[in-house]
């Protein structure tokens, strides 16, 4: 039973954009913490943005300051990272999860303990 379904990946331009989507199906029920991993062939999965949805508290890793928002839609359960000035680097494969718990900011990032995981969408840069 797929619960959370990304979408919006694909290939993309050095210094373009691309928006992602997460969304959670109705037996998901509510979400305190969503969050955006990635994850390469030579890297472990990293955590890359999350918010809290009660308080809109957030949380990006130190590579995506300043390019990357994450925003939800808590009517909708819908969750949504805006990619801008996108670098080779950030190819990867990006899985959105969620968890019933809202997280102190010291795990938002950390990819264990999340509820739901989605089944990932690639994201491709090309120069």
């Amino acid at each position: 039973q797929v619960q959370l379904v990304e979408s919006g990946g694909g290939s993309v331009q050095a210094g373009g954009s691309l928006r992602l989507s997460c969304a959670a199906s109705r037996t998901v029920g509510y979400i305190d913490t969503w969050a955006w991993f990635r994850q390469t062939p030579a890297k472990e999965r990293e955590g890359v943005a999350a918010i809290i949805t009660g308080n809109g508290r957030t949380a990006y890793a130190d590579s995506v300051i300043g390019r990357f928002t994450i925003s939800e839609d808590h009517a909708n359960n819908i969750m949504y990272l805006e990619m801008k000035e996108i670098k080779a680097e950030d190819a990867a494969v990006y899985y959105c999860a969620a968890d019933q718990l809202v997280r102190p900011t010291s795990t938002m990032l950390s990819n264990k303990g999340y509820d739901f995981w989605g089944q990932g969408t690639q994201v491709t840069v090309s120069s």
